[in-house]
């Protein structure tokens, strides 16, 4: 995924074709999988092109799309892998402590003393949960959970969070908590 122009938000990717008469299927960005239909038109990075949902359907983990200018499996097969976005003063203003994705990603992660972690890089969510990536400025990048107790300040304002990482949290060393009954024999 690449990184959202400035104030638009990504909302959805068009994956493979789904059928003979254009559909797609669609990985919707949202806690509402068919949210990214409710915002009007959606287009590329660049403004080049426009899409406008004419029906939508949430099938398993992707929502099968059939947008108004795609009329064959043809057309449908050279959109996959593009990503849809809107402009951001389309959507609705958050609620305290709520936060759109878009907004975190590149803000600076610091601890509780205002020393660097790293940067947000990415928002996922695997099913458990929103987790933050964050990209320290050596080492690889890791995840913590976007939780109050991990992270217990999001500043819009400085474009920054804070972070509050257990100690040993980051270790790379299996614990051993001596409980051999939980263990898979």
């Amino acid at each position: 995924m690449t990184k959202a122009p400035e104030n638009k938000v990504l909302m959805a990717v068009i994956g493979a074709a789904h059928g003979i008469r254009g559909e797609v299927r669609v990985k919707p960005f949202g806690d509402d999988p068919l949210s990214f239909t409710d915002y009007g038109v959606l287009e590329t990075a660049d403004g080049s092109r426009r899409f406008t949902v004419s029906k939508a359907r949430v099938q398993k983990t992707v929502v099968v799309t059939k947008f108004k200018e795609i009329g064959d499996r043809n057309a449908a097969e050279a959109l996959n892998g593009l990503e849809l976005y809107i402009p951001r003063d389309r959507l609705p203003e958050t609620e305290e402590d709520e936060f759109y994705h878009s907004d975190l990603i590149g803000m600076d992660a610091v601890d509780a003393d205002g020393n660097p972690v790293g940067k947000v890089v990415m928002v996922q969510n695997f099913g458990a949960g929103d987790l933050l990536e964050l990209r320290p400025a050596r080492g690889r990048s890791f995840y913590i959970p976007f939780t109050r107790d991990f992270v217990p300040e999001v500043s819009m304002a400085d474009r920054r969070v804070v972070t509050a990482i257990p100690d040993g949290y980051l270790s790379e060393t299996p614990r051993d908590d001596g409980d051999d009954d939980n263990r898979m024999g």
